[in-house]
């Protein structure tokens, strides 16, 4: 195994389109949301055990969540957990972990990812690492996976490249779009030079190190001169203090959309975000009316189809009468609407909130 691969594994999130079962104290990445016995970050951490020595793989998570982390991953030492001490988007975190990895090694090639991303075809996926790390450590450029879409999804931010391209495989982007509106989806699709952007990269470390210097100089500036304090006791403090310095500010909008040095590798490996009960429910096994039921084994269902249901195994829940919902109990809350409906799950979030403070967020 090449030890100049090294993984930074994302996992500051609350996810809170899956409240009520995550909560901001027991987010969705240390939550096993699809029954199969291991939480998200766990599955993540093991797919990277297989692309990197496990010494040069680490998170970056927030400090309220350090113990989660321990707990669930074992085997990580405490100087592979790099802590948060306020929510600031992806970048300074993505800085945080590349600043310090370059510290230590500056040949290093970095792969970033989210902690709670689902993978289905796991060896599809290591071969598209591997085959991208390979380019990042023989170029100046940052790479990007884009997702060859299969439908027009409003759900995900699309990339649109050229012909221009490295190792006749990695294609030059030329722009990055939000969320686009269905019409629009619709218009990218068709065009077939769109991707949907997975929110994974890859890149040398001192390439990153110069995006930031290029891009984000004054977050350039916090974590360049933190290199003294890398790998010391006095790490986690003065980082602690550069972070209440920075710009909130996505590394999307910050570097990859001014870079003029972004790829990005068309790919196929069974990539879901798990950004919303839907795309659970899309994964789920279903019954022969269409209801997914998580865990299944004191629901009953009289007349019922295309419902997504999650709740207590210790809980019997009779459902009658009921099509295309979405039924959820967790923490003492009950949520229940319909399917098309489930993009409110986040106002909900912020009223309850505002109604009842913290208790149920």
């Amino acid at each position: 195994m090449n030890k100049n691969h090294y993984a930074i594994i994302m996992a500051g999130g609350i996810g809170s389109r899956f409240w009520p079962i995550s909560r901001t104290s027991h987010p969705k990445q240390f939550i096993d949301i699809l029954g199969t016995g291991k939480t998200l970050i766990q599955n993540t951490y093991e797919r990277f055990l297989k692309i990197c020595p496990k010494e040069n793989i680490y998170i970056v998570t927030n400090e309220a969540y350090r113990d989660l982390v321990k707990k669930q991953l074992t085997d990580i030492t405490d100087n592979q957990i790099l802590t948060e001490p306020v929510m600031r988007n992806t970048a300074p975190c993505i800085a945080y972990g590349s600043f310090k990895i370059d510290t230590g090694n500056p040949d290093a090639v970095i792969v970033v990812a989210p902690s709670d991303h689902l993978i289905l075809d796991e060896t599809g996926f290591i071969k598209t690492i591997e085959k991208s790390l390979a380019t990042a450590a023989k170029n100046d450029c940052l790479v990007t996976l884009g997702i060859k879409p299969s439908r027009p999804d409003t759900g995900y931010g699309y990339i649109q490249y050229t012909d221009q391209n490295l190792d006749n495989d990695f294609f030059k982007v030329k722009t990055f779009t939000e969320k686009p509106s269905l019409e629009i989806a619709k218009t990218f699709i068709q065009s077939g030079d769109f991707l949907w952007n997975a929110g994974i990269f890859v890149w040398s470390a001192k390439a990153i190190v110069e995006a930031f210097k290029t891009h984000l100089p004054d977050m350039f500036e916090l974590f360049w001169d933190a290199r003294q304090y890398y790998n010391t006791p006095e790490e986690k403090s003065n980082i602690h203090t550069s972070y209440l310095q920075c710009t909130n500010i996505s590394i999307d909008y910050g570097i990859m959309e001014k870079a003029n040095n972004v790829y990005v590798l068309p790919s196929e490996f069974g990539w879901s975000d798990l950004g919303t009960w839907a795309s659970i429910y899309d994964l789920a096994e279903k019954d022969y009316v269409g209801n997914a039921v998580i865990p299944s084994e004191k629901v009953i269902m009289y007349n019922s189809s295309n419902c997504m249901v999650n709740v207590p195994s210790d809980k019997l829940v009779i459902l009658q009468d009921l099509h295309d919902y979405i039924v959820v109990e967790a923490n003492n809350t009950l949520l229940i609407c319909p399917r098309d409906q489930e993009q409110n799950v986040k106002k909900v979030v912020a009223d309850v909130k505002q109604q009842f403070g913290t208790k149920y967020i």
